[in-house]
């Protein structure tokens, strides 16, 4: 990559990033700023954006629930939501095409009705981005936009398929059945490579070898044989592993595709007004999709949540375009056109996540009439009985703060986590856990009394974003109660403190501590106990 692309992309990342945006709007920005000084992606760029997007299907797929895909809320959904807005921007560019408008001129209905299909995406790259920066990939509603994400995914691979008039090798099938066949060879090698840079090196060959380099040699999509690959893997223990090992080179080569984007074409002011008109709509999708969630008997909070993850426009929307210029079904301002809207979408999508709790609360009382009557069983609101100490997150630090508070005070404990398997393993073990989200306004908003009153708090969620957000929700909310949280580094620490944490453990600081502890516990025990041996052969022998 070259070294003016790492510094303009660093400079405007930071920059943005200190004004609470999420740092991937400044390499967008950065983009356009070196595209306006004359510099070029070129195929480097091209390839780093490429490897990107592979892993980041690669991750998804470590974390998908096959399952899921077959909700009505998630298949139904994501089918709906396109037919209807493929027919709504479909009409509206026909319109805007019979006017006279000269971008819209050489487009019949046909042509009309594929622009709307690339509109009807939304992005995989910015969702994920977003919910693994909040911590919430795991909670419902990330889940329902992942999985509707999926479904869209899925439709873009099967038009490019189709459209392109390339078909798959006989061999795509034989392919697929290998790989299911293989699958328990794969999960042996995985079991058995350790958890260093072997595991990353087996990790980088299963999405990069195996699934890219597999699906494109039969004339499949290379980012659909990762994902395919990707859910091979899901389920072993070492899935999250190869997750998190993996996550920096998905960052840094994200950070490409961002640019690229940006870099994609020098924007007229005809295009960028295009794109601007273009970028009004996207207030339809959001609507629609939170309307048609809510119908799925999905709460309003989870539905808004969802619906503001998908609130852009998508990079397989470009890809759907540039396959209409190369067979010279549409003009190549088409595709700076769409670059511009998708790029405008994804910077108003940003500021809009991050403040989407807040946007919930302010505006709940008018959003709850539009639900219906009956909930989903895994959307019910959150009720913690009886407890008046929650422990949210019940990772592997959660757990343990879980029983011993649960030794300590007993059965006035309760754990929260928003990952069903997770809720469902603890229950099986005994433990007092229900499925809920620390960020949810709509339990701290309820009015309780006596006994039963949340008085402390303690957040262990993996995420530090996920935490602050936790915090800001109590704060706003008025929480009289004590608040712990965890944190990794000495500045989350003093974040957490002027947020208004009473109490934060440093994991990493305070495990050296807490394991001498523990020696000292258990030579104190072991000590003990020899002088209680020694104490009884004394008796013994006074006694003979």
């Amino acid at each position: 990559m070259d070294p003016l692309w790492i510094l303009v992309a660093f400079i405007l990342g930071f920059a943005v990033n200190r004004v609470g945006l999420p740092p991937l709007v400044g390499y967008l920005i950065a983009g356009f700023v070196l595209q306006a000084i004359g510099v070029e992606g070129g195929e480097t760029l091209e390839k780093i954006a490429d490897l990107g997007v592979t892993l980041l299907l690669f991750s998804i797929g470590l974390k998908l629930r096959l399952g899921s895909l077959a909700k009505p809320e998630i298949w139904a959904g994501a089918s709906i939501h396109m037919i209807v807005t493929v027919i709504v921007f479909g009409a509206g560019t026909y319109v805007l095409s019979l006017a006279g408008f000269s971008a819209f001129g050489a487009l019949d209905f046909k042509l009309s009705l594929m622009i709307a299909f690339a509109l009807s995406f939304s992005s995989t790259v910015f969702a994920v981005k977003v919910l693994e920066e909040r911590g919430e990939m795991s909670s419902l509603h990330g889940r329902i936009s992942i999985g509707i994400l999926i479904m869209q995914d899925i439709f873009a691979v099967l038009f490019l398929t189709f459209s392109t008039g390339k078909i798959p090798s006989p061999w795509a099938i034989a392919l697929v059945a290998g790989l299911l066949i293989a699958r328990p060879l794969l999960l042996a090698i995985l079991s058995r490579v350790g958890h260093r840079e072997l595991l990353l090196l087996f990790s980088v060959f299963l999405a990069l070898g195996l699934g890219a380099g597999g699906f494109e040699f039969v004339g499949l999509k290379p980012d659909l044989g990762a994902l395919f690959v990707g859910v091979l893997a899901a389920g072993h223990p070492k899935a999250e592993e190869m997750a998190k090992g993996l996550l920096s080179f998905k960052d840094l080569f994200l950070v490409g595709f961002f640019l690229s984007i940006g870099l994609a074409g020098a924007p007229t002011l005809q295009a960028i007004g295009i794109g601007g008109l273009l970028t009004v709509g996207v207030i339809f999708k959001v609507v629609l999709f939170f309307l048609l969630l809510t119908r799925f008997k999905l709460r309003a909070r989870t539905s808004l949540l969802a619906s503001f993850s998908l609130a852009n426009y998508s990079e397989f929307g470009l890809l759907v375009a540039t396959t209409g210029f190369k067979n010279g079904w549409i003009g190549s301002e088409w595709l700076t056109i769409l670059a511009i809207a998708l790029s405008m979408t994804l910077v108003l999508a940003s500021p809009l996540n991050s403040f989407a709790h807040s946007i919930y609360s302010r505006f709940c009382e008018r959003l709850k009439p539009l639900e219906t009557k009956t909930r989903l069983s895994e959307d019910q609101p959150l009720d913690p009985g009886d407890a008046e100490i929650a422990i949210f997150g019940l990772g592997r630090v959660g757990t343990g703060a879980y029983d011993d508070m649960r030794q300590r005070h007993g059965e006035v404990v309760i754990g929260i986590d928003f990952d069903e398997k997770t809720v469902q393993k603890h229950l099986e073990a005994g433990r007092k856990v229900i499925l809920g989200d620390p960020t949810d306004h709509d339990f701290w908003a309820k009015p309780r009394q006596g006994r039963g009153k949340i008085q402390m708090v303690l957040l262990t969620l993996p995420e530090h974003t996920a935490n602050m957000t936790a915090v800001a929700q109590l704060t706003e909310m008025k929480f009289a109660g004590s608040i712990a949280a965890t944190a990794k580094f000495d500045d989350e620490v003093e974040e957490l403190k002027a947020a208004g944490v009473h109490a934060v453990f440093n994991l990493y600081a305070e495990a050296g501590y807490g394991f001498a502890e523990h020696v000292c516990e258990a030579l104190d025990a072991k000590a003990e106990g020899k002088e209680l041996m020694n104490s009884e052969d004394g008796m013994r022998n006074a006694e003979s």
